[in-house]
């Protein structure tokens, strides 16, 4: 069940692992989640159900004051309703006033439901967290990236899920200290466990974890014009990305897609080729270290966020940057 403020105390985050191997986006979120805790002056807490608790340690070294540690081998498997009925009883019993959950498919996937059996809301996709005068605020992009909603809950757990790469992950500290607390996995709520008949890995272009980026937009003419994209990749090991309206068009697979309803990315260097600057591209790439526009129209948005602006046909400045880096 759902409670109020008066009874709620502590920011918690839900540590998503796989095979025992803690996701990234569990540091980012212990990052910011430190900033709500110290604003708030409380505790932070990370929750940890997985088969293999030897990185429990690790979790307070990135930033928790404490982690509620569940091991068993039930954890071995991703089925959202086991994780979801452990979460539940112990988000029960001990009354955080926030809990924060990666924006993976997995946590896409267990968050409304556990968002159900708490009786609680759930804002997803957040770009944005904060404490406004004692208050959780959680902002995300609405109206395909056009405005920033700004909200705020009374029902606790405040429960928020932040997309991978939104935050900076937290420092590593090995002198922190905090405290391990062994929960027991003793009771199954009546269901039988998943089976994994076959196990299907899809393909990853890898453009979260990538250091440069070069994609194209709408100034291109042909989806077979995408080759001259990849040659700029292949000159500078980058990976390969796209706005979404050429996804849409069926010129290249959605693994390419950055923009809000794409991939967020952080590469240090990001080259849009042909990209005007829609709102819900932006959103998924504007944090890149360096952005390079290059667009034949001198008003498009982007060159307001590009580091370096270049005004010119993509088929006549590709070419030429592909010659000058063979060159280097």
């Amino acid at each position: 069940m759902a409670y109020e403020n008066e009874s709620s105390e502590g920011v918690w985050v839900y540590c998503e692992q796989e095979k025992g191997k803690i996701h990234p986006v569990t540091y980012e979120l212990l990052n910011k989640g430190r900033e709500l805790a110290d604003d708030l002056e409380t505790d932070l807490n990370a929750l940890f159900l997985t088969p293999d608790g030897s990185d429990a340690e690790e979790l307070i070294y990135r930033g928790a004051d404490g982690v509620y540690l569940i091991e068993d081998d039930i954890f071995d498997e991703p089925d959202e309703r086991s994780f979801k009925e452990y979460i539940a009883d112990l988000i029960k019993r001990e009354k955080p006033e926030i809990l924060l959950i990666g924006a993976t498919n997995f946590g896409r996937s267990m968050a409304p439901r556990l968002a159900a059996a708490l009786e609680t809301g759930l804002t997803a996709d957040c770009t944005g967290l904060k404490i406004d005068d004692g208050e959780f605020i959680q902002i995300r992009p609405a109206f395909t990236g056009n405005i920033l909603a700004h909200i705020s809950t009374d029902r606790c757990p405040k429960m928020a899920t932040v997309r991978y790469k939104e935050f900076k992950e937290s420092d590593r500290d090995e002198n922190r200290e905090g405290m391990v607390i062994k929960e027991t996995a003793d009771m199954i709520k009546g269901q039988d466990k998943i089976t994994i008949l076959e196990e299907i890995i899809a393909e990853d272009v890898g453009l979260q974890d990538a250091e440069i980026i070069v994609s194209g937009g709408r100034g291109l003419k042909d989806p077979n014009d995408f080759d001259l994209l990849e040659e700029l990749c292949s000159v500078l090991d980058a990976k390969l990305g796209s706005s979404r309206p050429l996804v849409d068009e069926g010129w290249i697979p959605r693994k390419h897609q950055v923009g809000y309803s794409g991939k967020r990315v952080k590469p240090r260097l990001y080259i849009a080729c042909g990209i005007s600057g829609a709102p819900q591209h932006l959103a998924g790439m504007k944090e890149s270290d360096i952005i390079i526009a290059i667009n034949k129209d001198p008003s498009a948005p982007i060159f307001k966020y590009a580091d370096y602006g270049i005004v010119g046909d993509l088929y006549e400045v590709v070419p030429e940057l592909i010659e000058a880096f063979k060159e280097n």
